[in-house]
Parts: structure tokens; sequence; C-alpha cells
């Protein structure tokens, strides 16, 4: 689970590293509430408690954080820190709850906390805006894996998507009268057909059926 760090000015990789401390408190099973974990952690941040904030990581991000560099960060922002404990006991300070959950194929859900209830933000089935780049990528996968091309165009750019759409738009103009296209190079199994609008179509045939092998 993870929960909104106050929107103050912090260097980036002290920053990442007490984000962390958000992620990993509202993710233990023994942190029933995350308002609590984040007092717990203003509470570390402005006394300089580099161990309390160390402990306070997952324990990947304990693998990728090491005590010595943390306490040297700590040390070197302590206003800053101080200033984001503020900022965390402030009660316009908003906490979301999320949970990501990940299915034995790969797929997963991501779901927040809402007046007591867990509501689906993010799912499979369900067309979400990647909020990281990694969010993309899963996106695109699982697009690919379903064979899906209303999926894969909906993960593509704007940009992408519009010449994609275009392109296809054109192919789909020009077949509109396939008997009458011109064809430039033909085998007893391969033929390469040109579609008005800069288009080639290469067909091959496996048996007694035609297929199309190749198009731009």
């Amino acid at each position: 689970m993870a929960a909104s760090c106050p929107r103050h000015r912090a260097p980036a990789a002290l920053y990442a590293a007490l984000c962390c401390a958000y992620v990993a408190g509202c993710g233990g099973a023994s942190q029933g509430d995350p308002r609590a974990v984040a007092l717990a952690y203003a509470d570390a941040a402005e006394r300089g408690d580099t161990e309390a904030l160390h402990d306070m990581l997952r324990e990947s991000s304990k693998q990728r954080i090491v005590l010595e560099e943390l306490r040297a960060k700590v040390a070197e922002q302590r206003e800053e820190l101080a200033e984001r404990a503020r900022a965390v006991r402030d009660p316009a300070t908003r906490i979301e709850t999320e949970a990501r959950v990940r299915f034995g194929d790969g797929e997963h859900a991501r779901l927040r906390l809402e007046d007591g209830s867990y509501r689906i933000t993010a799912a499979a089935a369900l067309p979400a805006a990647a909020r990281t780049p990694a969010d993309a990528l899963e996106q695109l996968r699982r697009v690919l894996a379903r064979r899906s091309y209303a999926g894969l165009v909906r993960v593509l750019s704007p940009r992408t998507r519009a010449a994609i759409e275009a392109d296809l738009r054109s192919l789909v103009e020009g077949l509109e009268d396939p008997e009458g296209l011109e064809v430039i190079e033909v085998t007893s199994d391969t033929a390469v057909v040109l579609v008005p609008g800069g288009h080639r179509v290469a067909l091959r045939r496996e048996g007694s059926t035609w297929h199309v092998d190749d198009f731009d």
C-alpha cells in the first residue's frame, strides 16, 4: 500500500528514501492505521532518527539504501526533514491508502481505501491511465498477451495512435476494390500488391489458402 507524500521541496534522493518509508509502513500487516504510520514517520524525521527511518523501509528498500548513506542524508537535510514532519502533522494533509494485487498470470489490480472499503482504481479489464513508466509497460504486456488491438491502441501515445490510425484508414480505403489492385510480383505461392495510398501487401499461399504475409 502507499500513502501520498505532502508536496514540499526536498532533495530527490532523500525524498525517495522517505517516501519508501511511507510505502513500507502502510504495507506492513501490523500497521492498521496509515495515519499512525505517517505520524511515526514524522516523529522519526523530526528527531533525525536514521535507525527508525531505516526500519520503516521494506526489505528490498533496505538492501538498496545503506544505513550509513541514509544517516549522512538525514544529517545533511535536518531542516527539510523538520519541515516535512510539520507538513505530515498538518490536519489538511490527506493520507491515501492503496493496495496492489498481483495474480499468478502476471495481471494485477490496484485498489484504494475509501470510506472503510477498498475500491478498484485499475485492473486488467478496466482502462486506466498509467501513472508510471512501469505501469505503461505492464499495460502494453497485457494487451499484447490478450492480442487486443483496441487495448494496444489505447496504451499508445496520442501522436503514435493518430499516425497508426491514419495509416490503417488509408489502407482500408485503398482496399475497397481488391479486384482492381495492381499485382506487381506473383509466383505460384506468393504475390505483392500495390494499394493506393502508398501501401504494399505481401500475400503467401499455404495449401489452397492465401494469407496476408506482410503489409505496410
